[in-house]
């Protein structure tokens, strides 16, 4: 075993360096504009030089700006940077940044992989559609979905565990959902620090940017078709599903019922669940309910998959791969308002994202009451899996050195 870990491991790393050239010559070909990072860039400059945050459209799409102020200041350093520069950060950045994603869900998981194992999930996990877009759009997904699983991950009485979840709202507004999963489960403190992280990033955006602190909190916020039409594939949440599904561009009380409905089952669902399905509940009800999620917002699919695989769900696990990483939702006709039009037939083509999002809130509801589910990983129950300490006995000779 321990004689062909060297050979595993360099052909490993040769699928990881061929994944990486194939994806780089791709976005060269295409001329991949990294849409997202052009409008952090004009967040950063609008800072720098005093100008509107919420004023601007940037691209061919006319994007605005949606973040908060504090990711505007977060942003400022792309500004000063030239263009070619910032695009190979971003695509550097978040490659680095989904194999962190990967390792932070195998100790999630309870999983210790070997080294080739670990380089193989990361170069098959460049082509999963959400990472994938993320990388094409130069998004920050992959960071969020890395500071709050360690945040949320870390032992419980961890010195400030819930901040990172307040900094990763104040960014970007969604993770929010998390303090309320913290609270159902009686983790008050946990959730007041994410609180106090949170308040953090708007105290500091209300002391450079008042006037855009103003604007955003009382105004863009709620302004969700800012953000994009809410009705077209791109949008994996439960609202896309229901809008197209009712062949509605405004599927209105419906939807806001079924948000209620999904949102109070997800939290009932979190705090009775043990703490990695608690947090994958979480995650996953925060998309669903969430107005708008971009398919590349479903970074959270990781971590989903390294849990069954932990568990011994290895055909499930391939089965969710395969789904993220099919691309029905692009493959039904979507030009236009032709996303409206869709036969019955095609509408699970086009909200896959959804439907597994939804068969999880479902299958965990469906758990046995977990033992200590309130218990934070790392107290009172362990951290590693059957499957990871199946694999702790038989291969640590050739873990990950």
């Amino acid at each position: 075993m321990t004689e062909r870990s060297p050979r595993a491991n360099a052909r490993a790393l040769l699928a990881l360096t061929l994944s990486l050239a194939a994806l780089a010559a791709l976005c060269a070909a295409l001329r991949i504009p990294m849409a997202d990072a052009l409008v952090y860039r004009a967040e950063g400059a609008a800072v720098a030089n005093g100008t509107s945050l919420y004023g601007f459209t940037v691209t061919s799409w006319r994007l605005p700006a949606t973040y908060p102020p504090f990711a505007a200041l977060v942003f400022v350093p792309s500004a000063l940077v030239p263009l070619p520069v910032l695009k190979a950060a971003f695509g550097v950045g978040n490659a680095v940044l989904l194999a962190v994603l990967v390792l932070l869900s195998c100790r999630f998981a309870g999983a210790r992989p070997r080294r080739h194992h670990a380089l193989a999930a990361v170069a098959l996990g460049l082509w999963i559609e959400p990472v994938f877009q993320t990388l094409l759009f130069g998004q920050v997904n992959l960071a969020l979905a890395c500071l709050v699983l360690w945040d949320l991950s870390r032992p419980a009485g961890a010195l400030g565990k819930g901040f990172g979840v307040g900094i990763a709202a104040g960014i970007k507004i969604t993770p929010l959902f998390f303090v309320l999963c913290l609270l159902v489960r009686g983790r008050r403190g946990e959730a007041v620090t994410a609180l106090a992280g949170f308040g953090t990033t708007v105290l500091v955006g209300a002391l450079v940017l008042p006037g855009a602190s103003v604007e955003f909190f009382t105004r863009r916020l709620f302004e969700t078709g800012r953000v994009g039409k809410a009705w077209i594939v791109d949008n994996q949440s439960l609202q896309g599903l229901v809008a197209r599904l009712l062949h509605t561009a405004e599927p209105g009380a419906v939807w806001a019922v079924a948000a209620v409905a999904v949102g109070a089952a997800g939290l009932w669902t979190a705090r009775r669940a043990d703490e990695r399905w608690a947090l994958l509940v979480t995650a996953f009800t925060a998309l669903l309910i969430s107005p708008i999620s971009w398919s590349h917002h479903w970074v959270w699919c990781v971590p989903l998959i390294a849990v069954l695989w932990a568990e011994g769900r290895m055909r499930t696990a391939v089965a969710v791969a395969v789904v993220f990483t099919a691309r029905t939702l692009w493959l039904v006709p979507h030009a236009g308002d032709l996303d409206l039009r869709l036969p019955l037939w095609e509408q699970p083509l086009a909200s896959p994202y959804a439907l597994v999002g939804l068969a999880v809130l479902g299958w965990a509801a469906r758990r046995p009451l977990a033992a200590g589910s309130n218990v934070p990983c790392g107290e009172g129950q362990s951290s590693v899996s059957p499957v990871g300490r199946l694999s702790a006995r038989s291969s640590s000779a050739s873990m990950i050195r």
